[in-house]
């Protein structure tokens, strides 16, 4: 039996058996990454796709994404790789590659414009490894090093890639412990303790999916905003419009007209607030 120490879930695994995440085994008692070099999604994406709206304007990152996610978000825009049931799939199919040909392959691309790697699509912490092994070589080419994260991870966990990573754009999916528990299957404060500590030595910024019954009160947009002010009132600050998908495609998209105006709500404390999907 060994004990799991990347997110807050700390999973007990007995030999043989993978993790809540789906990408993490034991084997010889100790915990593995089995997604190591495992990619089922690669791109050249704009920056401000990640969303980063005020790090490296007007560049392209190179987007890799792997499988697998500690959470269970019923709304997720990347299911088929995050959701276990269905990444255990990729563990055969992923296309297999190493830290030293990603940095290359990065490395290749920048007369497209490419200024590094952005680690995305599923959770890329539950990985941290390939992250470390990879940003490292990355940034040893004098290239950034992007990470797209839930942020529900230990600060250990943090503590192993924040040495290489530029920027962050991590969700703060909701400001109700009981929603991120029940619905998302998260930790609230574990985010907000890894966002005070990201601040540190990355650019970052946020992002808050508006669903409609879930955090689209103007209460809790406030009492979120001013908690990332307290932080810093310079953290922008990205409001996403919600579409049905996934296992809510019961709820209709969010109105633009109120992501506008919770936007506004978010300015009364914070300098920069951007609205996406609308």
């Amino acid at each position: 039996m060994a004990r799991c120490k990347v997110c807050f879930r700390h999973c007990e695994l007995k030999e043989g058996q993978t993790g809540f995440c789906g990408a993490r085994v034991c084997e010889g008692g100790e915990i593995t990454a089995k997604n190591y070099g495992k990619i089922t999604a690669i791109a050249l994406d704009p920056i401000e796709k990640k969303p980063l709206a005020r790090f490296e304007p007007g560049a392209y990152i190179l987007s890799v994404g792997s499988f697998g996610c500690n959470l269970r978000c019923p709304f997720c825009q990347n299911s088929g790789i995050s959701w276990a049931e269905e990444a255990l799939e990729y563990d055969e199919r992923a296309q297999q590659i190493t830290p030293q040909q990603l940095a290359s392959l990065a490395y290749e691309y920048r007369p497209k414009g490419n200024i590094g790697v952005a680690f995305t699509y599923n959770e890329p912490l539950i990985g941290f490894e390939f992250v470390r092994d990879t940003a490292r070589l990355v940034s040893e080419r004098g290239m950034k090093n992007v990470l797209v994260t839930n942020g529900c991870a230990t600060l250990d966990t943090l503590a192993e890639i924040s040495p290489y990573i530029d920027a962050m754009n991590i969700d703060l999916k909701c400001f109700n412990a009981d929603t991120y528990s029940h619905t998302l299957g998260g930790d609230l404060q574990t985010v907000l303790d890894f966002i005070t500590q990201a601040h540190k030595t990355a650019h970052i910024e946020l992002t808050t999916l508006i669903v409609p019954g879930m955090n689209d009160s103007e209460g809790e947009i406030r009492e979120l905003s001013s908690w990332i002010a307290a932080l810093d009132n310079e953290i922008p600050l990205h409001l996403s419009r919600f579409f049905p998908r996934f296992k809510m495609t019961d709820r209709t998209a969010t109105d633009v007209r109120l992501v506008y105006h919770l936007a506004d709500v978010a300015r009364e404390k914070l300098k920069y607030v951007y609205t996406g999907n609308c």
